[in-house]
């Protein structure tokens, strides 16, 4: 995945290169939450990264325009904990158009984690079109740029998330656009040396389960939320026989069939090792149909 950026430098702004960097990533960084979103720009779709990230001097925001090719055009960085720039706004050129970017974090509130809970906007104008917008300030959002509602709305297509834990690792995910959040809570003990399982909640039910984890280190399998099919994998190499600290990744992609579910269901056993999981599922380039949510799941010592 693309590095997150940096919290320290001279200005509460910065315009990076045209080319954004990919840089392996270490534990002591990775409170950082990324969502990105398909929205149109004169008609073409472009990817647009929002990164939360946070450290011992406070929230970081990072913004990202990609093609759909993940060739990145721009990307500008917001410091609002380290300098006055809580609000404001930065024109763009992502070719062949001029976007504007507006954002106020004056009166956010955060909780423990990077992201923003409420009190918030950050929105995106193209010829006086708002393309994206998010965040509880909507309409503050509207009033501020003057512009209108895209009438062709952005979609989320991908979130990814760093979780912390010992044997319990819990987040929130909506799987699709007018469904409900969902506590998705994922239980592993890898301490026993053939016992090792793992277990998969939804909303405290227990969605799935994998037994003799060490043989079944690594697998998918397609689970139902709100009626939706979602294919789980996942990969906890790592966590039973990597060196150091390392951790743990599971990735929940929303299907777009039910032929899909039925082939999965039919030929892949959650209490076994399924060999169609490919062990570079976190390197997809192409957000595929539907939603994704990657959790990257480290072990707190």
């Amino acid at each position: 995945m693309r590095d997150f950026p940096s919290c320290f430098g001279e200005n509460g702004v910065q315009v990076a290169d045209a080319s954004c960097s990919s840089v392996g990533v270490s534990k002591a960084s990775q409170n950082l939450v990324t969502c990105a979103y398909k929205c149109k720009l004169l008609g073409k779709s472009y990817l647009v990264n929002i990164i939360w990230s946070k450290n011992l001097m406070g929230q970081c925001l990072s913004i990202e325009i990609e093609d759909l090719y993940r060739n990145c055009l721009c990307k500008f960085d917001v410091k609002p904990s380290l300098f006055t720039k809580r609000k404001g706004s930065k024109c763009l050129e992502v070719y062949p158009c001029k976007i504007e970017v507006f954002w106020d974090l004056s009166l956010a509130k955060f909780g423990s984690g990077p992201e923003p809970v409420e009190g918030y906007y950050i929105a995106i104008v193209c010829k006086m079109e708002m393309v994206l917008v998010i965040g509880d300030l909507r309409k503050e959002a509207l009033k501020k740029t003057g512009s209108i509602p895209s009438f062709s709305n952005a979609i989320l297509v991908s979130r990814r998330e760093h979780i912390f834990g010992k044997k319990v690792y819990v987040t929130k995910a909506q799987f699709s656009d007018n469904g409900e959040a969902h506590d998705v809570k994922i239980e592993c003990d890898t301490s026993g040396s053939n016992d090792a399982y793992l277990v998969i909640r939804i909303d405290t039910k227990p969605v799935m389960q994998v037994k003799n984890l060490r043989w079944k280190f690594r697998g998918n399998y397609t689970i139902l939320v709100d009626g939706l099919p979602v294919e789980v994998f996942w990969d906890v190499h790592n966590w039973l026989f990597g060196p150091g600290l390392g951790n743990a990744v599971f990735m929940f992609q929303t299907c777009v069939s039910a032929e899909k579910l039925w082939t999965s269901q039919t030929l892949s056993d959650p209490s076994g090792f399924s060999l169609s999981c490919p062990e570079s599922f976190t390197e997809s380039k192409l957000p595929g149909p539907g939603f994704s949510l990657f959790l990257y799941a480290w072990k707190n010592e």
